[in-house]
């Protein structure tokens, strides 16, 4: 019952006070609001110690409660969602800081944080003294984030901006928004990490315009992660793993480089991963961003809900007038396996001028719903080149495997496609692609290998169930 967040202040400043040190919290449960972290300092939360959100009012609180949020920038509000320009509104806040840590094997329990939508048990995360994050970094450098777990995080259970050489190990988070937003942000490890995360992204590079400037987010390493969006929230924490209703869950969970892409994405590699009932892989930059030289590599998915692979440059340009669309290039994939997946195939596309470019694609096994009839396999697909990426914008698609357009220099080896339900459609479907070279592929039997619109360059070899062939310009055509 009593707000402890006054007494950690107090034992924080204090070993600030001294030159650094760590303030210990024993195994209990400490309701708190606002925490502010200190340079040199660590926040240790032993095992059985809880850190709670406190709750406020629902219709906020003109006193006491969580630090207000930063005033509105009128020229760089329209850039952002709420949650992405604001840090002060949270449980565990930290700004210019150098060396701090958070460690233990305690628990974070967002238990009266705002998720940013509208709960009829949570108040609005715009009203006064409402906190809507577990822990939210700004312009720090060296900071540790180990072995403790979140359940519940509000709308992030971590907001990172701008913090370079940040290490975020051996975490769980149970959530039923963001887990990890890693934004605007250099030098970043994220390794043996568990996020359930089913309303919304598990671990989630972003290169926003919240800092009032484009700032990249590179040489990051996600590794040795389990992701899912199938669990209803608190099941993994406590290891029950309670599936929620079909009908109940978004399933998204994932891990993502975007949707805010102002700054750019640059030497990022994800491997040894696993995903579970949750949205594919998505590397998207819409707003300007380069997005360039990212590996993934051994990756198990299970249960993918949309395409297993989503890799999209759009024009949605939310940002400052006159920025120039980005550009998606240098992308290694290998070693992937999915199953069980969507009728969405994986998704490769760019927009009218500005191809994706520069794909590398290698040892996929992709095992799709399938089920697809001879309708869809001609369905027209619009552009919808401004729009929010998700691998559903553009609707039904006539492709079991890939959906390519605006795309070059994309090649494909040893890449399996295989349905569980016999499906009408093209394994691959291509169009206005310059420079496509794939062997060794698999494909359903039954229906054409390949649709071909304005492809020029294009060779397939040494594939059994594929013909070889070779075009230098095609206008139309199936095989």
């Amino acid at each position: 019952m009593t707000i402890d967040s006054p007494a950690i202040d107090k034992a924080i400043n204090e070993a600030s006070a001294k030159g650094g040190g760590v303030v210990w919290c024993p195994r209990g449960t400490y309701a708190s609001y606002t925490i502010h972290l200190r340079s040199n300092v660590t926040l240790y939360l032993d095992r059985g110690a809880i850190l709670l959100a406190a709750s406020v009012p629902l219709e906020g609180t003109t006193s006491g409660g969580y630090d207000l949020a930063e005033p509105q920038d009128p020229n760089i509000n329209a850039f952002q969602d709420y949650g992405h320009n604001h840090w002060k509104n949270s449980l565990i806040y930290g700004e210019n800081l150098h060396d701090v840590s958070i460690l233990g094997e305690g628990m974070i329990w967002g238990k009266g944080l705002s998720r940013g939508h509208a709960d009829p048990d949570l108040p609005k995360a715009e009203l006064p003294g409402v906190g809507n994050k577990s822990i939210a970094l700004k312009n720090c450098v060296n900071v540790q984030l180990r072995d403790f777990k979140i359940l519940k995080g509000g709308h992030f259970a971590l907001l990172a901006t701008a913090v370079d050489n940040l290490v975020i190990d051996n975490l769980m988070v149970d959530t039923d928004r963001d887990g990890f937003d890693i934004d605007c942000c250099k030098n970043v490890r994220v390794s043996n990490c568990t996020v359930n995360s089913p309303f919304d992204d598990a671990i989630c590079p972003k290169s926003s315009f919240a800092l009032g400037y484009a700032r990249t987010t590179e040489n990051v390493t996600i590794s040795d992660c389990y992701v899912s969006g199938c669990y209803i929230v608190g099941s993994v924490i406590d290891g029950t793993f309670k599936r929620y209703p079909e009908h109940k869950a978004y399933h998204t969970g994932r891990i993502k480089c975007g949707t805010e892409s102002n700054g750019g994405f640059k030497n990022i590699t994800i491997s040894n991963c696993v995903f579970e009932g949750c949205q594919g892989l998505a590397l998207e930059t819409v707003d300007g961003a380069i997005l360039e030289d990212i590996t993934v590599t051994n990756i198990a998915m299970r249960g993918i809900t949309s395409a297993p692979l989503f890799l999209r440059l759009g024009r949605r340009m939310r940002g400052p007038a006159g920025t120039p669309i980005g550009s998606i290039k240098r992308v290694l994939i290998d070693n992937i396996t999915s199953s069980g997946a969507s009728l969405l195939p994986s998704i490769i596309a760019g927009v009218a001028g500005h191809p994706v470019e520069d794909i590398k694609i290698s040892n996929l096994f992709l095992q799709q719903l399938g089920g697809g009839d001879a309708a869809s396999a001609l369905v027209q697909v619009p552009a919808k080149e401004d729009a929010y990426p998700e691998p559903g914008m553009f609707g039904a698609l006539p492709a079991t495997g890939f959906f390519v357009r605006q795309a070059q220099n994309l090649e494909m080896n040893h890449v399996e496609i295989a349905t569980l339900d016999a499906d009408a459609r093209p394994a691959f479907w291509l169009q206005d692609v310059d420079g496509f070279d794939a062997s060794f592929l698999k494909v359903p039997s039954g229906a054409p290998n390949f649709a071909l619109d304005r492809v020029n360059n294009f060779r397939t070899f040494g594939s059994v169930t594929v013909p070889d062939k070779r075009f230098d310009a095609v206008t139309s055509v199936s095989f």
